[in-house]
């Protein structure tokens, strides 16, 4: 009987210490290696987004924002009007503004986007030939679900040298075959830690859209 005892004693320890180093392991997860999307976050300076108060850029010459990014406070200002709302709480006009905002946020912040928009699928990593400089470059493709979001469906092929830096983009409205629009990422710039591009350019003609007074306020 005491032998009986002994045993279960020995048994209910083991089986303690094992749910124990279980628990642990849960908790210290092995790392493990970072998507595409995390490298290309990273390669633009995305520690230190954790750290961002305020940022404020010109969109094409026509739109200025300043966004707090941890209140969610956000104001535009324009040749006619300037408008503030908190992206918490929107009423209709200030949905059509977010509408712009946030057209006009993914091109400046397009590597932390890849991270932050969990709906969205993004492909593996394969080579191809670059749309606007022809030249073999890592691409990967981030598509969005049918419904919900401001632009459902669409997809941006990301276009990214060997150091994770995105070089190009495609965009494809509705996940269509043919490009809705190809163009470069250039001139970049740090910016209190963040890397990013001011000029998008097509290639061969004078177009391009540029992201100017880019201001980057840390806590």
């Amino acid at each position: 009987m005491k032998k009986f005892i002994y045993l279960i004693l020995v048994l209910a320890i083991s089986f303690s210490c094992k749910q124990n180093q279980s628990t642990k392991k849960d908790l210290n997860p092995i790392d493990k290696e970072p998507t595409a999307a995390q490298k290309i976050a990273n390669a633009h300076g995305f520690e230190h987004w954790q750290h961002v108060s305020e940022i404020a850029f010109t969109f094409a010459e026509k739109r200025s924002w300043i966004w707090q990014p941890k209140t969610n406070e956000v104001t535009l200002i324009t040749a006619k009007d300037t408008v503030s709302f908190n992206r918490k709480a929107m009423d209709s006009i200030a949905m059509n503004v977010d509408k712009a905002f946030i057209n006009d946020k993914f091109w400046l912040l397009i590597p932390f986007q890849l991270v932050w928009d969990t709906s969205a699928q993004i492909s593996e990593p394969v080579k191809a030939e670059s749309p606007v400089h022809k030249t073999l470059m890592q691409k990967i493709t981030l598509t969005y679900p049918n419904e919900g979001g401001y632009t459902p469906g669409d997809a941006y092929d990301i276009y990214f040298d060997d150091n994770y830096v995105i070089k190009e983009w495609v965009f494809r409205k509705g996940n269509q075959a043919e490009p809705s629009l190809a163009n470069t990422f250039e001139k970049y710039q740090d910016f209190n830690g963040l890397k990013l591009a001011e000029d998008h350019k097509k290639g061969d003609d004078d177009w391009n859209l540029k992201l100017e007074n880019i201001r980057v306020v840390l806590e």
